[in-house]
C-alpha cells in the first residue's frame, strides 16, 4: 500500500481556504483533507494505489502541489 501526500500553499493561489471547503469532495474511507490556515496550506493525506479525484481542487487553487510525495506503508 501507498501514502500519498499533497500539500499546496494557498498564499499565492486564486482561492481563500473557506472556498476549498465548500467544494471538497468526498474521500475513499482513510483519506483526509488537511489545514494549516495559520500559514495558508492546504493538502490531502491518501492511502491506495492511486490518488482519489480531487474534484474541482486544483482547478481553484490553480497550482500543482508545492509536496507531492510518495510513502510505502509498512
Amino acid at each position: 500500500m501507498i501514502a500519498r501526500i499533497l500539500i499546496w500553499n494557498l498564499f499565492d493561489s486564486k482561492t481563500t481556504l473557506e472556498e476549498l471547503r465548500e467544494h471538497l469532495p468526498l474521500l475513499p474511507e482513510g483519506d483526509v483533507w488537511i489545514a494549516n490556515q495559520a500559514q495558508d496550506r492546504f493538502g490531502l493525506i491518501s492511502f491506495g494505489d492511486e490518488l482519489p479525484d480531487l474534484g474541482v481542487v486544483p482547478e481553484l487553487i490553480g497550482d500543482e502541489p508545492g509536496v507531492a510525495e510518495e510513502f510505502d506503508v509498512e
